[in-house]
């Protein structure tokens, strides 16, 4: 399957947002991609917002959907995208839907692990989901999602991997920062050749946000990938025969001992 990821630098409206992702999932398609990839936030950037932020949530999440299914119909591909989707509360979810390429919602993932770090405290505006890591078939492909912060939690793409994926889809608004992009860099590669998943991230690229979207074999080498440009996009074949490659020299997967009686313990600080 090819697969594309899309950056781009959202704004604070939805209409515009969408019109950029359109235009992406077209050059995506010409170039022979079956799915593309948007960042988190490609609905709209939170800081971009105009007015109340939860009456914009109210009013653009079932219309980013909406879209973002006729944008996968009309392009012919599947899409992930990252908005955020009312909760009932004053605080909305940081969710990516799934769309396959007739339109159809797949699924949708509302991100676990908010990004509580760094001086910054999302979970003041964002609710965190309480579901499972999201998997799902597309094509030939089990693909599993994660959003941004989740990539620091090794054992989230771990339990993907265990599960089946072959590919894991990260969306990401990465904030800059003192080495903030050999973070971002470091991780994709740790958790493709932890895995021996292949590994597609689509990044925001803003005046906040590092951008650096790229397409990683379950090596951890990357095929295709940007720099902070505020638009662009990439495309790679991902093909099975160098993920069956890599599982059979680097078996890893199958090399896995679990000790019994192991205790989970929560960290003192």
């Amino acid at each position: 399957m090819k697969v594309s990821v899309g950056q781009f630098d959202p704004t604070g409206k939805v209409s515009e947002n969408l019109e950029t992702m359109r235009s992406l999932a077209r050059e995506a398609k010409a170039e022979g991609a079956e799915l593309i990839l948007f960042p988190e936030e490609s609905m709209f950037t939170v800081g971009k917002v105009e007015g109340d932020f939860a009456a914009a949530v109210e009013a653009g999440w079932s219309t980013f959907v909406q879209q973002v299914s006729f944008i996968a119909a009309e392009a012919g591909l599947a899409v992930i995208a990252g908005g955020y989707e009312a909760s009932g509360e004053p605080r909305p979810y940081n969710t990516l839907v799934v769309v396959d390429s007739s339109g159809r919602i797949v699924t949708t993932y509302r991100k676990l692990h908010l990004y509580d770090a760094f001086s910054y405290q999302e979970s003041a505006h964002i609710k965190p989901g309480d579901g499972e890591p999201a998997l799902v078939e597309l094509g030939d492909l089990k693909i599993g999602v994660m959003t941004c912060y989740d990539l620091r939690f090794p054992e989230m793409a771990r339990a993907l991997a265990v599960e089946g994926a072959d590919l894991i889809c990260v969306a990401a608004a990465w904030f800059k920062g003192d080495h903030k992009v050999e973070h971002w860099e470091t991780l994709l590669k740790a958790r493709a050749i932890e895995n021996t998943c292949w590994v597609a991230a689509a990044g925001t690229s803003s005046d906040h946000t590092v951008g650096h979207s790229a397409i990683l074999d379950p090596m951890g080498v990357p095929h295709d990938f940007l720099g902070d440009e505020s638009r662009g996009i990439v495309t790679v074949d991902i093909t099975r025969r160098r993920l069956d490659e890599v599982r059979e020299f680097l078996p890893v997967l199958k090399n896995r001992r679990l000790a019994g009686g192991i205790t989970v313990v929560e960290p003192q600080f």
